[in-house]
Parts: C-alpha cells; structure tokens; sequence
C-alpha cells in the first residue's frame, strides 16, 4: 500500500472548493499527521489516536471524488474529537461520535460545499449516520456519480437490472438477485450458491 504524506497546500486538490481552510484549522488545531493512501478495498479511512507523544494520525484513501474525501475525512475527525472528550471510554461508533460526526456534517452543509443531490442525502443520514460506508448505501450512491475515474463495463450492482450477470474482480460470475434489506441475494453461476453483494459493490457487466 503506497502512502503519500501531502503538505497542507497540496491537500486542497483532494477537496471540494470552500472547505480547506476549515479543514486545516482541525488539522493544525489537534496537530493532525495527515496521510493519503492509495485505494483500500476494505476501508475508505483510518484513525489512530495519539500516544507516547506521537500525534494523532488520519488515512484517507486518495483514489475518492472530492466530496467522498472530504465526508470520509469528517468520519475520521469525528473519531478524534470523540477521543479527545472520552478517550476510550465509549464506544467507537455509539452516540457521542454520531453526536460529533453529525455536528461536523451540519456545519459543512451550512457552508454550501455540496452539490444539492449529496446535500439532500447527507441530511437524510445526519441525524443517526452508519458506523461504515457501506451503512450509507443511497447516500454513496449518490457519492459515486460523482467519481471520474470508473472503469469502462463496470458498474454498481445497484444499477444492474434484477437477473443480469456480472463477474467479480476476482473472475467469478454471478447473477443478481432480490435485494435484502441492503444488500443483493446474488447466485453464482458455476456452483448455484447464494452470496449476498453490498449495493455499491464494483462490479464488471457481463
């Protein structure tokens, strides 16, 4: 996994207009080690927080559109700002990170950073935001429709109509199925067993 250390300067081509300056200000504020991490297939962001004289340190994956970064980066903060009042007394995504997290979310929106489509999805979330991306499935929807670089033939399995075939990246090809509370029952082709997708999984048409 390659890790870019970025200066704070450098940081502003991973945001959206309008909202390095605030971001730097939590940076500085909370003496943040800030990295930029190539894509990670299991996680979008990383906290650790400060010991042994060592200052708190925040990942975020640098292959995310400029919104996706900057709300994955506010997860991340949420994280600090929660350990900083409790330590590691609660729990690390119970009431007093949503608390945090959404109080960040609000005051970024009030600044007018977002286009309307993720605005109106984030506030749907706000209030009792998902521990994990993919507890947020409509609003990475959205997230996504923003990204630049897709790669040609794939898509999300949410796009795909219910029946259609898709390959994995791992070459394994599936049809999907029902969707199950949030995720798609999916029967793989070459031995009918069931598997069950994330909404928003990567996947290749067939």
């Amino acid at each position: 996994m390659g890790i870019n250390e970025h200066p704070m300067q450098a940081l502003a081509a991973y945001l959206p207009e309008n909202s390095f300056s605030d971001v730097v200000t939590y940076i500085h504020q909370y003496k943040v080690h800030l990295t930029v991490t190539k894509q990670r297939k299991s996680i979008l962001g990383d906290y650790r927080h400060s010991h042994q004289n060592k200052n708190h340190r925040i990942s975020v994956n640098g292959n995310l559109n400029k919104y996706e970064f900057l709300i994955t980066l506010l997860h991340e903060i949420a994280h600090l700002l929660t350990f900083e009042q409790f330590a590691n007394k609660v729990e690390s995504h119970g009431k007093e990170w949503k608390k945090n997290y959404s109080n960040l979310l609000f005051s970024f929106l009030q600044k007018d950073i977002f286009p309307t489509d993720i605005a109106n999805a984030l506030y749907k979330t706000i209030n009792n935001p998902a521990a994990t991306a993919n507890g947020e499935t409509e609003l990475l929807k959205v997230l996504r429709q923003y990204n630049t670089n897709n790669k040609e033939g794939h898509t999300t399995i949410a796009a795909l109509p219910v029946g259609s075939l898709f390959e994995t990246e791992k070459g394994r090809t599936f049809k999907k199925g029902l969707l199950r509370r949030k995720r798609y029952e999916c029967i793989e082709i070459a031995t009918g067993k069931l598997y069950s997708f994330s909404a928003i999984a990567e996947i290749k048409i067939v």
